[in-house]
């Protein structure tokens, strides 16, 4: 058998929303709980995968990615996966950019080292264990993480370089699809929140 048994859809999932992630704290492996309206976002979710079957269901193990993936109704068969932890934002781990580019004026998580922390590219070298796992799946696969570490992977299932992550905002409790054309893989659907509507109609 091939190593790939399959081209399948790949439906990547941000968290719903926490403290952090409406301040704009760069939260990475500090475990911060769904705030009530995240909880909501995250029920909402099962209602956007409706009845969609999953060979494959992979979470953070970080509980605001665990909750949202359980709210949404997929437990059943989830496994947890290291790999899609939240970047590693080493010294900058719960500060804002606009409070760090008081220091250094041109800060971004994209251009500047994570002092303690992780490289963009080793957040990729993860993305790509993540990827090899859903390639070698025998149907569409469910993928529950984190707003950098999601859009890292979109840009490498394309095969563009981590940092191209940049390019592909990713806002909390969305849905985007990976998916085929003819041999190529690209992003079908990106940043969806159809089922958001009825909290914000600004949505």
């Amino acid at each position: 058998m091939s190593a790939l048994v399959g081209r399948h859809d790949v439906i990547l999932v941000r968290h719903g929303q926490t403290q952090w992630s409406a301040s704009g704290k760069h939260t990475g492996r500090t475990d911060v709980a769904l705030t009530d309206l995240g909880r909501r976002q995250a029920d909402a979710l099962g209602g956007m995968l409706g009845d969609s079957k999953f060979a494959l269901v992979v979470s953070s193990p970080l509980v605001r990615a665990w909750e949202t993936m359980e709210r949404a109704g997929l437990a059943d068969t989830a496994v947890a996966a290291n790999d899609l932890m939240e970047w590693d934002y080493g010294v900058y781990e719960g500060l804002r950019t606009i409070d760090i580019r008081r220091e250094i004026s041109d800060w971004s998580v994209w251009s500047h080292p994570m002092i303690d922390g992780e490289s963009v590219d080793a957040v990729g070298a993860r993305a790509d264990r993540v990827i090899g796992l859903t390639l070698r799946t025998d149907g569409p696969a469910a993928v529950f993480g984190h707003g950098h570490i999601l859009r890292i992977l979109a840009a490498r299932w394309m095969g563009l370089p981590a940092v191209a992550g940049q390019s592909l905002r990713l806002d909390t409790a969305t849905v985007s699809t990976l998916g085929w054309e003819r041999e190529n893989r690209v992003i079908r659907h990106w940043n969806e929140a159809c089922h958001l509507r009825s909290m914000d109609p600004e949505l």
